[in-house]
């Protein structure tokens, strides 16, 4: 007998509480950013974990291990025997999914991973909710270490693993939680966006543009999830938002509570000044109200970070966290991994691992990397991986996003075969637009070829950054691999 899809309507109830006594909690999708992050506290609060995942790949599932989390390769129903207690459902989920089924089938009580956080994690907690389409993960793990140097000693969760931390998760001995909101769905039976469940205390917007084209149907169908938000403020709560985008000083204007803004504009009460590189560090001056607040020096580079900075230095003064404190923690602040990371260098070639997929995101970061190595050849190997980014919608921004490359180098994107036909993105038209451009742009029909040209092609001073939401194929490492080997070539 064919098996029923899982009903949309059968969450567990929140009015309805959490069942007692829970000894065993699984995962559906641990492997995501923030469901790993969820495991790795559920696993601190004492809890016996399990967690299954269709594509399992470093660092998350080193992570997980670490932490002594079964993992479970694919939705075989069998992993849900014997029975857990509740099972978290991340988004990831579709309801014919093999788990889905037999989950309905078994009746065990489920969540969807933002009821499960605000359950486990921010209950009896100050939330601070970091949403946007960019810069959320980098602007999160900011704030939680500065907030860790000033002896705050946060929660978080965060879509990366900081690298002044090491984990992607902590529960945090003091009353912050910080937290990024996405403005991706919840679950398959609540389409509502994430950070809708979060009840923010502190709110920091970022940035509206259009994404998720899978599940958005455009611009004013996201900055309506995001005016959602900003209508849930209070009078008591306080949103910080970038006042650079036209589109989120419009939204804000709606707000019921204070709002601060932030940007490089010259009327705006919080603004970055004086932006130089120096001896390999971002040096620059924030001022307020048109004085200047405080003098920073960070290892982070490019306009967008400067812009993550701001937000978390704002959040700082409401906090009213000492300048001294501010200033050394963004000195010391080493970054998070895949976000502009030096995975290595061999023979005087630099690899670059950045998780950038939108059209903006990949710009931006091109434009960093140039600004910071402006006296080496840089070469940007491009993976469009993620659900937008393999449907046609951003065909014609992507190739307007790598003006700063001497070299790209684009594959064939991965699991095509779950995009609509009329909807794909072509990687062949992509670098034939380039080239159109004046920008030298090679195809590969796969990775193993791209690497054979990227160590053929590849020069002492070079420069490779790489940009994917997913593991890549483990390509960077495995070009650093390739470099040691053909050194003598070279």
């Amino acid at each position: 007998m064919e098996k029923e899809k899982i009903k949309s309507t059968g969450l567990l109830q929140e009015l309805n509480g959490v069942p007692e006594n829970i000894r065993h909690i699984h995962l559906m999708g641990i492997c995501g950013t923030g469901m790993s992050s969820l495991a790795g506290i559920l696993r601190e609060k004492g809890f016996s974990v399990t967690g299954s995942d269709g594509n399992i790949y470093p660092p998350v599932s080193t992570l997980l291990e670490s932490l002594c989390i079964p993992l479970f390769e694919g939705y075989d129903p069998a992993h849900l025997y014997p029975n857990p207690d509740l099972v978290i459902v991340g988004n990831v989920i579709t309801t014919d999914n093999p788990q889905a089924v037999e989950l309905s089938n078994l009746k065990i009580p489920y969540l969807s991973f933002p009821q499960a956080i605000r359950h486990f994690a921010i209950k009896d907690k100050y939330p601070v909710v970091i949403t946007g389409t960019h810069g959320k993960t980098t602007t999160s793990s900011l704030a939680a270490w500065i907030l860790e140097k000033a002896g705050r000693y946060p929660g978080f969760m965060i879509g990366g693993i900081p690298l002044n931390f090491n984990v992607n998760f902590k529960i945090g001995k003091g009353p912050f939680f910080i937290i990024e909101g996405d403005e991706y769905d919840t679950a398959f039976f609540d389409k509502g966006p994430k950070f809708l469940h979060y009840n923010p205390k502190i709110a920091v917007l970022t940035s509206i543009e259009f994404d998720h084209a899978d599940i958005y149907r455009d611009l004013d169908h996201v900055t309506q999830s995001f005016r959602r938000l900003v209508d849930l403020m209070s009078d008591k709560e306080l949103l910080i938002a970038n006042g650079d985008s036209m589109l989120v000083k419009k939204e804000v204007e709606r707000a019921g509570c204070p709002v601060a803004l932030y940007g490089f504009s010259e009327n705006l009460p919080w603004r970055a000044d004086d932006i130089r590189i120096n001896k390999g560090l971002t040096r620059l001056t924030i001022k307020k109200e048109g004085r200047k607040y405080v003098e920073l020096s960070t290892q982070l580079y490019g306009r967008h970070n400067i812009s993550n900075i701001l937000s978390a230095v704002v959040l700082s003064d409401f906090l009213e966290i000492p300048g001294e404190v501010l200033k050394e923690a963004l000195m010391e602040f080493k970054g998070v991994k895949r976000r502009q990371e030096i995975v290595g260098e061999k023979y005087g070639i630099l690899v670059l691992d950045d998780f950038a997929h939108h059209p903006t995101a990949v710009r931006e970061t091109v434009t960093a990397v140039r600004e910071r190595y402006e006296d080496r050849r840089l070469v940007a190997i491009f993976e469009p991986r993620s659900n937008s980014s393999r449907r046609r919608v951003f065909q014609k921004q992507y190739a307007l996003s790598f003006d700063g490359a001497d070299l790209v180098m684009i594959p064939e994107p991965p699991l095509m075969d779950k995009i609509p036909e009329n909807e794909r993105f072509s990687s062949k038209c992509l670098v034939e637009d380039l080239v159109k451009r004046g920008i030298r742009a090679l195809y590969f029909s796969g990775t193993d070829q791209m690497i054979e040209e990227m160590t053929r092609e590849s020069m002492k001073g070079d420069v490779f950054l790489f940009m994917s939401n997913g593991g890549f194929d483990n390509v960077p490492r495995r070009f650093l691999d390739r470099l040691e080997i053909s050194g003598n070539d070279l």
